[in-house]
């Protein structure tokens, strides 16, 4: 059975999961209107991939004997400066996603609650790649700077992204 404290702290995890999926989904959308449709498709399986981790945590609080108590979601930002700023922008949030995720992993362990402990394992390992993969991006922006072309070829791989998992 989850005990009241993580199921608050993982209901809230599941608004901010449908949060970055909701960001993921403005920021393709900017992309798209910058004629970066590369680039707004892997925002786009990005936003896919957050409502997936979204519902992992949705269904695990169900198995727990948990309910799960869904609030409003903020409207996210819907521009930004450039691609290198939009990317910036996902970096920084995924940092705070990873805290997030840290916060969680002490609670289940000052709960003693090791069921949650070992699910949130898959989270953890999860930020590592979700952080390595968009700081990726962010220095290869940071590498084309002002040069359209190399921006172009970036977009066409970045169109190529395997879809989420």
């Amino acid at each position: 059975m989850l005990n009241s404290k993580l199921q608050e702290a993982l209901n809230k995890q599941v608004n901010a999961e449908l949060y970055s999926s909701y960001l993921y989904l403005s920021m393709s959308n900017y992309l798209a209107q910058q004629n970066l449709n590369g680039a707004a498709s892997w925002m786009r399986m990005q936003a896919q991939e957050e409502l997936t981790h979204a519902m992992k945590v949705f269904d695990y609080i169900h198995a727990r004997g948990g309910s799960v108590t869904l609030t409003a979601i903020e409207q996210p930002p819907a521009e930004w400066n450039s691609a290198l700023d939009v990317f910036e922008k996902a970096y920084e949030h995924e940092q705070k996603v990873t805290k997030m995720i840290n916060h969680l992993v002490d609670l289940a362990i000052a709960e003693k609650d090791h069921a949650s402990h070992n699910m949130l394992q898959w989270f953890i390992s999860e930020q590592v790649e979700e952080e390595e993969s968009i700081k990726s991006i962010v220095e290869r922006l940071k590498l084309i700077s002002n040069a359209p072309g190399a921006l172009l070829i970036m977009d066409k791989e970045l169109g190529m992204r395997a879809q989420a998992k």
